[in-house]
């Protein structure tokens, strides 16, 4: 299965991502992993990224797309991957399409986790962040993973939210509208259990032809 997930902040990607790619027995590819790897392995793309990470600029696409072509060069493709993060535009998806196309390997479909702006900023802004781990939750004064201490981020206060909800309006949510057009668009709603947002995404792809 070859699938790409789009959706707002604090729409639960992350998390689906992680239960989608286990069910599927497929890689969980997020360009935060990709930078890091290569950054990591010190990859002339890695060393370009860095260049630009150190003045404080965005990684320029050019840059992010010879990565993600690099990235499904591996064994680990080969039945499939999951995309979180990528695209986050519409040239960006065009760039995809045009890599999948050289190797014959089209996406089989593009998951939308669809959630109302209210319920994403009262989900986030209640959220909070392991300082030993890094594991997000929600109502907990320690972490229920590791049990360290938890902290508000700074990109979960509220008018923070705001801003990188206009920002998605602004860049990522266009390419919902790509892959509608493309025929591949499903889409989701992100209200309810973690358990039954994850049995809802598994129905909807079970009827998407390999």
């Amino acid at each position: 299965m070859r699938l790409v997930l789009v959706g707002p902040p604090g729409a639960g990607k992350g998390t689906q991502a992680q239960f989608l790619a286990a069910h599927y027995s497929i890689p969980h590819i997020s360009t935060g992993d990709i930078f890091r790897a290569n950054l990591k392995a010190g990859t002339p793309l890695g060393l370009q990224a860095k260049g630009f990470m150190d003045k404080g600029e965005l990684v320029p696409d050019s840059v992010t797309n010879e990565m993600v072509k690099d990235r499904l060069t591996h064994d680990d493709v080969a039945n499939g991957f999951l995309f979180d993060g990528f695209p986050r535009n519409v040239a960006q998806a065009e760039v995809l399409r045009a890599i999948l196309a050289e190797k014959k390997t089209p996406l089989h479909a593009v998951l939308e986790f669809s959630l109302a702006n209210e319920e994403i900023v009262a989900r986030l802004s209640s959220r909070r962040t392991c300082k030993e781990c890094g594991q997000p939750s929600v109502g907990h004064d320690k972490c229920p993973q590791c049990g360290g201490d938890v902290y508000q981020r700074e990109d979960d206060k509220a008018e923070v939210i705001a801003r990188r909800l206009e920002v998605y309006q602004e860049q990522t949510a266009p390419i919902v509208s790509f892959y509608r057009n493309e025929g591949l668009l499903i889409t989701v709603g992100a209200l309810g259990s973690v358990e039954d947002i994850t049995a809802h995404a598994i129905s909807a792809l079970s009827r998407v032809s390999e």
